[in-house]
């Protein structure tokens, strides 16, 4: 493999100055660079001495002028603050300082939405529903989610002074909280689903990705897994060398895994280089809307070399390779510098010319591309156009009218607030809501000025318990133990156990039509073994 590409395009580490400055010059000549400049500067000289408001300069630049011109590229070119820069690189790096929590807004009102398992607010003892008025001396009543997340974060070491309101508390609680490392790795949630068969969902592709799947491989015990569900569901991507690096495991040394290349940036090819790193058994991979990218790039490698069958509904269809430009002020843009293509050649980015940014994200279209149309190692038939298409599709079931109404007025985070309130928070693993806390929750939500008939509420009972149950296990537990007992139980983590033979089978075919290929080719005269 080339690493040169890889740092310089995916790890976001290396100088690309020169390369913005080739394709710069390649767009268009100076003389038609200083007349588009030109026409900006007077523009912008008009509106900051005629607008009828004091122009904020800042915000007609960087909210404006830079963000009109990337949306006339295509939807995934983006410009970061400083500001916005730094928390995408945190992501990306796995880990930040702070207390360890994730707040919200939600009615207005900035709240504690989960601490992170193992985080100082987490052992400090904050809740889901808690709702912040003051860090350190500042009132917090009147900022906004962003504004008390920059209070939140200092250096490891310092001590936060977090005030909170709690249902069923007069007053105020008080925490004292030591901030830290704040570890946010990227594959949370592990398990044996039966004897031999291994779960393993990967959440995002960050700096630790690679390692942290190898580790988990490791601790399963690998000589002892018989199938594996690797789950992808809204991973929206992240480092593509790290997905690179998860391929890598399960593929032959010397398969292709993706490659890239665009009008200013040479052809890249990124291939196994270590490969077969366990044995060869069966995998089920879980895609949905939500995979895009780095997890695109992933599943179709699997996919065309025939390693994995592929369950549930098309990929988000991201095929745009962005690479960072370093700004002034710790800004960056993000500019898309070419497009990557699976082993087989296909190109699985979605059309985005002609319409709304709306309709591209929400996906009101998408459709397969005809003349896209590739072939497995196997010979099976796979096309371009609208992300990876699954070899089996899983339907998740749509809510109903009351369950929309649940979910979208947040009707369990704020029970469970309630409920927790003034109670200690504890339950036992086995624990599912009861008629008392059931009467209760629907007095809650008519209180709340929902109107729920009997019949429905008969109807959507154990739907009811099963969220219940999961949002009350994140104050009585923690977030990641409510997730990963909910994908314990989740339908499609089941069925694609199910579906294991079949990936088996895939596994048979590609090595049958391989050796067949082999064979022929061995046995065309003129073709000698060379010894």
């Amino acid at each position: 493999m080339n690493s040169t590409p890889r740092l310089a395009l995916l790890s976001l580490t290396a100088a690309i100055g020169a390369l913005f400055l080739s394709s710069a010059a390649a767009a268009q000549s100076d003389e038609d660079l200083r007349s588009s400049v030109k026409k900006f500067t007077q523009l912008y000289q008009a509106v900051e001495a005629n607008f009828a408001d004091k122009v904020d300069a800042d915000r007609l630049v960087y909210r404006g002028a830079i963000p009109g011109m990337l949306r006339t590229l295509d939807p995934h070119s983006n410009f970061f603050d400083a500001k916005a820069w730094q928390i995408l690189r945190e992501g990306q790096a796995g880990h930040y300082y702070g207390v360890g929590m994730l707040v919200g807004q939600p009615e207005g009102k900035v709240l504690v939405l989960y601490p992170f398992q193992g985080s100082p607010a987490y052992r400090a003892g904050l809740h889901p529903g808690d709702r912040i008025i003051a860090v350190d001396d500042r009132d917090a009543t009147k900022l906004n989610v962003s504004d008390v997340s920059a209070l939140l974060k200092a250096p490891r070491g310092t001590k936060a002074r977090i005030v909170v309101r709690r249902e069923g508390n007069v007053e105020p609680l008080i925490f004292g909280v030591v901030r830290d490392e704040v570890p946010r790795g990227s594959v949370n949630h592990t398990f044996w689903i039966r004897p031999g068969i291994a779960y393993m969902k990967v959440d995002a592709f960050n700096e630790t990705t690679g390692h942290e799947v190898d580790a988990a491989l490791a601790k399963f015990g690998e000589s002892s897994i018989e199938g594996l569900v690797l789950d992808l569901r809204n991973n929206p991507g992240g480092l593509v060398n790290e997905a690179v690096n998860v391929a890598d495991h399960f593929l032959h040394k010397g398969q292709t895994i993706v490659s890239h290349h665009g009008r200013a940036s040479a052809e890249a090819k990124f291939t196994a280089r270590k490969g077969e790193r366990g044995p060869e058994y069966p995998i089920v991979v879980l895609v949905d809307r939500g995979s895009a990218s780095a997890s695109e790039i992933l599943a179709g490698a699997l996919q065309d070399h025939d390693r994995a069958w592929i369950m549930g509904e098309n990929t988000f269809g991201k095929g745009l390779v962005q690479a960072p430009f370093p700004l002034s002020g710790n800004a960056a843009l993000l500019l898309t510098i070419a497009h990557y293509y699976t082993p087989s050649g296909r190109l699985i980015q979605r059309e985005y010319a002609n319409r709304s940014f709306y309709e591209y994200y929400s996906r009101l279209e998408g459709k397969n591309n005809p003349k896209d149309l590739r072939k497995t190692d196997s010979g099976r038939v796979v096309y371009g156009g609208d992300g990876i298409a699954p070899d089996e599709r899983y339907e998740t079931p749509k809510l109903d009218t009351l369950e929309e109404t649940l979910q979208g007025r947040l009707g369990f985070f704020y029970f469970a607030a309630e409920y927790f309130g003034n109670r200690p928070a504890t339950l036992s693993k086995d624990w599912r809501p009861d008629e008392a806390v059931m009467s209760s929750f629907r007095a809650f939500l008519t209180k709340r000025g929902a109107v729920i008939e009997d019949k429905e509420w008969a109807r959507d009972r154990p739907w009811i318990e099963d969220r219940l149950r999961d949002e009350f296990f994140i104050t009585a537990f923690s977030k990641e133990e409510s997730e990963q007992f909910a994908l314990q139980h989740d339908p499609e983590v089941l069925k694609a156990v199910d579906s294991l033979p079949a990936s088996k089978a895939l596994l048979q075919k590609a090595k049958e039509v391989v050796a067949s290929k082999t064979a022929k080719k061995s046995s065309t005269p003129g073709v000698a073994e060379a010894r």
